[in-house]
């Protein structure tokens, strides 16, 4: 996947790379701008924060470099270096994430910036699959979410929470029982994150809707309005995923009118969805919602792997084509930013961290080998150099010095 690039002088690359490297970490990126103000208040200004980068990224780099890839070692650099969510997943956690939380505040706050946190522990997850784990029962998350918020305490973050916990459901895994006890566990579990979260006075929480190309407004907004939405700043849309900016705008925006509707008494199912014809669509929310952006809920969008958009496989090649898990030849999408240009849209963020596996994607396959790569990729959550490389090289738009 190497290769190496013209026109670069080997003396100057080599000190603009180990410039970047020796950036402090925790930096915050992006200029001050409108950006969402805790709890459910209005937008205030912001800088969103930098994390520690993964230290396989810092080794890609240094690899790179002592191939002479300078522009390519640069472009990785510049890439961690971009404000980027920090997951909490329960992983060997012993009691200790209060205290790591609290850390990714504190350092936050002495840059003056907002953390993007995203929670990764609900009992059950991702379908016990690729990213299978969580707390092992109610009690138990329950319990972490308390430490999380001990931890945040009265510093500013902004709370993506639980990613696939609404949009993938226990019942639409096929792991709950004719009563639904499972998912009735899985609306608690987040009730009780929402109220915990959004009590204290500097948290922003936003919910999982999805994105634009699983469930319809329809479908996503009744489960909105069960996990609390109404006590949250609103929903988060497309995380680690790869639909288009226009494509998010549009259903954010129809998903938000759709809620105003349903907690103001109406019918979710009469909502036009992201499929109505555009005019329609538009008709029928200058009907039905109010024209004040401060009556809806708000949301942001993961941008940062959807510079190309989604990938789309020959359905007859893979039994399972799995267009989420680590596509080939994407691009990191959209910086991070409070300065959207729609009063709905909070932010742009990254909240997968890009560079990292999606996990051991077979497509159907016996394996063990990716058939759109002609490799093993790595675990869900290790470093993958050759994705790493081809979304700083597909970036759009371009990553810039």
């Amino acid at each position: 996947m190497h290769r190496r690039r013209r026109g670069v002088a080997v003396g100057a690359g080599a000190v603009a790379v180990l410039t970047l490297l020796a950036a402090p970490s925790g930096a915050a990126g992006a200029a001050d701008a409108p950006g969402p103000a805790a709890g459910g208040g209005r937008p205030g200004q912001t800088r969103l924060y930098v994390p520690p980068a993964n230290p396989d990224a810092h080794e890609q780099i240094r690899a790179l470099v002592r191939a002479g890839e300078h522009e390519d070692a640069a472009g990785i650099a510049r890439m961690v270096a971009t404000p980027q969510a920090v997951w909490f997943d329960g992983k060997g956690d012993d009691g200790r994430v209060r205290h790591e939380v609290r850390r990714v505040v504190r350092d936050a706050a002495r840059e003056h910036a907002l953390p993007v946190l995203a929670l990764y522990n609900v009992p059950g997850r991702d379908c016990s699959q690729y990213s299978a784990g969580g707390a092992a029962d109610t009690a138990e998350y329950k319990a972490w979410i308390d430490e999380v918020a001990a931890g945040i305490g009265e510093r500013r973050a902004l709370v993506v929470l639980e990613p696939d916990s609404l949009a993938l459901l226990p019942s639409d895994c096929g792991q709950d029982d004719a009563e639904g006890t499972l998912t009735a566990a899985r609306y608690e579990e987040v009730g009780h994150a929402v109220d915990t979260l959004t009590a204290l006075p500097g948290t922003t929480v936003y919910l999982d809707a999805g994105h634009s190309n699983w469930h319809s407004v329809n479908s996503i907004v009744p489960r909105l309005v069960e996990a609390g939405v109404a006590r949250t700043r609103g929903f988060y849309l497309n995380a680690s995923n790869y639909r288009t900016d226009d494509e998010l705008a549009r259903y954010g925006r129809l998903v938000s009118g759709c809620l105003e509707y349903t907690l103001g008494g109406g019918d979710p199912a009469s909502c036009p969805n992201q499929w109505w014809d555009e005019d329609d669509a538009r008709a029928w929310l200058a009907e039905h919602v109010t024209a004040d952006p401060a009556d809806q809920p708000h949301f942001v969008t993961d941008t940062s792997r959807n510079g190309r958009g989604p990938w789309y496989p020959d359905t007859d090649q893979y039994p399972d084509p799995q267009d989420w898990c680590n596509p080939p030849d994407r691009g990191l999408g959209e910086r991070p930013t409070t300065r959207t240009g729609d009063p709905l849209h909070d932010a742009r963020l990254w909240i997968k961290i890009p560079g990292e596996s999606d996990g051991e994607c077979l497509r159907g396959t016996e394996g063990p080998e990716d058939p759109a790569r002609g490799t093993v990729d790595p675990p869900a959550g290790e470093w993958f150099p050759e994705q790493a490389l081809e979304l700083v090289r597909n970036a759009e738009p371009p990553l810039r010095p």
